[in-house]
């Protein structure tokens, strides 16, 4: 039921999870090479501040990149001076068995110690976080962790390897966004030319798209499966906008919907719809690099030959198949993790799938009551003006560091409080928590392209969701800054 805040969550944590969730901050702001209010590193080492006031030029604050010159990153954090950011401070070592590696996390992890400084984790990390709940964040990789202090931290530390220097998730799939494919599309030659092309083709097609919530309050991602022809995208394209969807949906989350629930439309799908490596990809990005954002997934009206059904007719005679021809989804099975493979359900009928989605939200395509129907707004031109504005976005990335080093120290005074003090110390982070919940979408504006849920105004100016919002016809965005 919406509303009910499910365990292991910030506000709803045993005195054994509250206990985990500290271990693992003390552990992260280390890896971050976070001094402690007394100015003495969390791991035992003196260290200058990383974000003390230096006579830096003002762009230093800048969280954004040219995507032409991502060497040249500037961060949401400025090093002092003679801060070397001296990546030997950090002592956290890791033995995970190889059984319980699934995606090499280990290598991921010891890679984004040797090859990335304190600083830009740390970067990485509060990107990543935006309007969330900076516990929220910490609690989805224990969780998937099963509270294993060590393995949670690596799978983190590794998800912003990822996030920063496999997929450039913030400074580029972001930041960039449609608006710039449809740019290369039009205006660039070569295999620019094409990437864009194939990102825009998937966008316009609605191979997969966002709509209505399901009974829990969790927004809903159709996926639909008889859209897509294997080789038609690229496996480039076909990533980058299965990020871009997963990050947008992030967007539509508040407490205390955590997940989304994902309907995989297979009406009308054949072997020639099927491909495996875009599949692959979107588990590995659920099970690896956003752990515990599946509510449930819904495979409605899948064919036999995904599902395996044990009986077919032919030509009148009952042939019983084989185990070992059961379909593609044992294939496809056998790759998930059993927690993952549990939330996975298969509907025929409406009545079977609205169990899970009110029929209001239901689109009439897949039986339901909403006469919505997918069609895709193009992006318009002076909609990203805001991110032009670098003196707006620097202001504003630069209050949001204070608040980012608040909220940092006050997570230390939580840690060491003693529990008399112990009620302050929270109300504190509490309202830190709200103060960079609304500084992030003061600063979206200035950080993401806009997507077409913007342009239909179901994410609204200030981060106000609405899954059925009255849309004009226009196309035009609204351009008011705001909180709500």
């Amino acid at each position: 039921m919406v509303g009910t805040l499910p365990p292991g969550r910030p506000g709803n944590l045993t005195v054994e999870q509250e206990a985990k969730l500290q271990e693992l901050w003390k552990a992260t702001l280390k890896v971050f090479g976070v001094p402690d209010i007394s100015g003495i590193d969390v791991g035992g080492s003196v260290n200058g501040s990383i974000y003390g006031d230096n006579e830096d030029d003002p762009s230093e604050h800048a969280s954004t990149l040219n995507p032409e010159k991502k060497s040249k990153r500037k961060g949401l954090f400025r090093r002092r001076k003679g801060d070397s950011g001296d990546k030997d401070d950090v002592s956290v070592h890791s033995s995970i068995p190889d059984a319980d590696d699934k995606y090499g996390q280990t290598k991921e992890f010891k890679r984004a110690l040797a090859t990335q400084s304190p600083q830009d984790l740390r970067e990485a990390f509060w990107s990543m976080v935006k309007h969330d709940h900076p516990d929220g964040l910490l609690l989805r990789f224990l969780r998937a962790r099963k509270w294993d202090v060590e393995k949670a931290l690596v799978m983190m530390i590794s998800t912003m390897q990822w996030r920063s220097h496999d997929m450039h998730v913030d400074d580029d799939i972001m930041y960039n966004g449609e608006a710039a494919a449809y740019k290369d599309a039009t205006e660039s030659t070569g295999p620019t030319k094409k990437e864009g092309e194939d990102f825009m083709k998937i966008m316009r097609l609605g191979k997969s798209f966002l709509h209505g919530c399901d009974e829990e309050g969790r927004p809903i991602c159709v996926v639909r499966a008889r859209l897509h022809r294997a080789g038609e995208q690229s496996e480039a394209s076909l990533e980058r906008v299965t990020v871009h969807i997963i990050e947008t949906a992030r967007l539509l989350l508040s407490p205390p919907v955590d997940s989304a629930t994902i309907v995989f439309d297979m009406t009308g799908f054949s072997m020639a719809n099927m491909d495996y490596a875009p599949v692959k990809f979107m588990i590995k990005c659920f099970e690896a690099n956003y752990p515990e954002s599946l509510g449930v997934v819904l495979v409605h009206k899948s064919p036999w030959v995904f599902q395996g059904k044990p009986l077919v007719c032919v030509f009148s005679i009952v042939i019983r198949l084989s185990a070992t021809s059961e379909g593609i989804w044992t294939i496809i099975k056998g790759w998930l993790d059993p927690v993952v493979a549990s939330k996975v359900h298969f509907t025929k009928t409406i009545d079977e799938l609205s169990h899970f989605i009110s029929l209001k939200n239901i689109p009439t395509e897949l039986g339901g009551d909403d006469p919505w129907t997918f069609s895709y707004p193009e992006p318009q031109p002076g909609e990203n003006d805001r991110m032009k504005d670098d003196a707006t976005r620097h202001r504003l990335l630069e209050e949001r560091a204070t608040v980012v080093k608040e909220f940092e120290n006050a997570t230390q005074m939580w840690i060491q409080s003693a529990p008399q003090a112990d009620t302050e110390v929270r109300q504190k982070r509490n309202s830190l928590v709200e103060q960079l919940r609304k500084g992030y979408w003061q600063l979206d504006p200035y950080l993401r392209a806009r997507t077409w849920y913007d342009r239909t105004g179901m994410i609204k100016p200030g981060g106000t969701i609405d899954y059925h919002p009255n849309i004009n016809g226009t196309g035009e965005v609204d351009d008011r800054d705001g909180v709500d």
